[in-house]
């Protein structure tokens, strides 16, 4: 039986992403795990990751997990999802920290003073539901349409120094990336595990993506 490693560094929504592959996998073995050699042998990938980006690369160094993400994201199908996506670019403004720089681009805060369209106050951080545009195709965005609607929580966004790594973008005050894809590597903002059937259909899309 294949396996899919969800990678567990204390800093995740864990056991309902488990329980969203599981409902649209049933035929994959689901490990929820912190060890680096179960994460290479996996066949697939999830990064999923809530909190602060400071904690969260000071406790994949603390597992020892780093080379086994930085394999794995060469190597085979992964999923960021959240911090997990801003953990791939090179520098987050969140405790001014080094991410594990698999791509090019910062995290940076939401402004202070964000504002919709009309000239409302928004709240940081940006949480509930919001639409995706799908800035370009790509398998994981099969059987969904685009400007579906996800679910976000977020003070901190990603900005991608190169156009072509830009897969989705979502408006809040400013249009920000909300998605990116990069060879075997897809990562979202929004929590897939949260948004009903679309998210579902992302995550079924995963577990059938050959890159």
């Amino acid at each position: 039986m294949k396996r899919v490693a969800i990678v567990d560094y204390g800093m995740g929504n864990l056991r309902s992403v488990a329980k969203a592959v599981e409902r649209v996998a049933s035929d994959v073995q689901v490990c929820v795990t912190a060890d680096a050699a179960t994460i290479a042998a996996a066949e697939r990938v999830i990064v999923p990751g809530q909190g602060a980006m400071p904690d969260c690369m000071r406790e994949i160094d603390r597992l020892g997990l780093r080379p086994a993400l930085l394999e794995a994201a060469a190597q085979k199908p992964f999923l960021g999802i959240c911090i997990g996506l801003q953990m791939l670019f090179e520098h987050s403004e969140e405790g001014d920290v080094a991410g594990l720089g698999l791509l090019p681009g910062r995290v940076r805060r939401f402004p202070a003073s964000l504002t919709d369209a009309s000239g409302i106050p928004l709240k940081v951080p940006h949480m509930g539901w919001n639409v995706v545009e799908q800035v370009r195709a790509h398998p994981l965005w099969e059987g969904i349409a685009t400007r579906e609607r996800f679910y976000f929580v977020h003070s901190y966004y990603v900005s991608p120094a190169r156009a072509e790594d830009i897969a989705g973008s979502t408006e809040y005050g400013l249009v920000f990336t909300s998605a990116i894809a990069h060879a075997n590597i897809f990562a979202v903002q929004f929590h897939p595990e949260k948004s009903a059937l679309s998210g579902l259909r992302l995550l079924a899309n995963f577990m059938r993506w050959a890159p």
